[in-house]
C-alpha cells in the first residue's frame, strides 16, 4: 500500500513538473533566430493571393525577413511600415537614422494578413545591418 501511494506522489510530481515546464518555457528571442523564410512583399503578396490559408500555415509564427522601402515610421509605436504592405514592431527603439524612403532589411515574427488594411504583420522586429 505504501509503494502504490509513494509511486502515485511520483508520477503526479512529475506530471506537474511537465505541465510546469510547458506552461512556462522560455520566450522565442527572434533577433538570434536564423530566418525561417527569406522572402520579398510581392512572392507573400502571390502566396496570399494563390491560397491564403496554405500561406497562413506555411508562415504563421516563423521568423521571416524582408527588405524593403520604408513608408512610413511610427516612433511612438516603435513601427514602420514597408512599401505600404507589412506593418512592422519592434520591441527595442528604432534607430534615428530610419526615415521614409530608405531601404530597410528587417527579420521578425510573421503574425499574418490583415485583410480590411491589406497589411501583412510582423512584430519581435530587428534591423539587419
Amino acid at each position: 500500500m505504501n509503494k502504490k501511494i509513494g509511486y502515485g506522489i511520483l508520477i503526479l510530481l512529475v506530471a506537474a513538473i511537465a505541465i510546469y515546464r510547458y506552461t512556462y518555457q522560455d520566450h522565442r528571442d527572434i533577433s538570434s533566430e536564423k530566418a525561417t523564410y527569406v522572402t520579398t512583399i510581392p512572392a507573400l503578396e502571390k502566396e496570399f493571393a494563390t491560397n491564403d490559408n496554405l500561406a497562413f500555415a506555411k508562415y504563421q509564427d516563423q521568423t521571416i525577413e524582408l527588405t524593403a522601402k520604408i513608408t512610413a515610421v511610427d516612433i511612438e509605436n516603435k513601427a514602420v511600415i514597408l512599401d505600404n504592405k507589412v506593418f512592422a514592431t519592434f520591441n527595442d527603439s528604432l534607430p534615428k537614422d530610419i526615415v521614409s524612403g530608405k531601404t530597410l532589411k528587417i527579420k521578425g515574427r510573421f503574425l499574418g494578413y490583415d485583410e480590411l488594411l491589406e497589411e501583412f504583420k510582423m512584430d519581435q522586429s530587428s534591423i539587419i545591418r
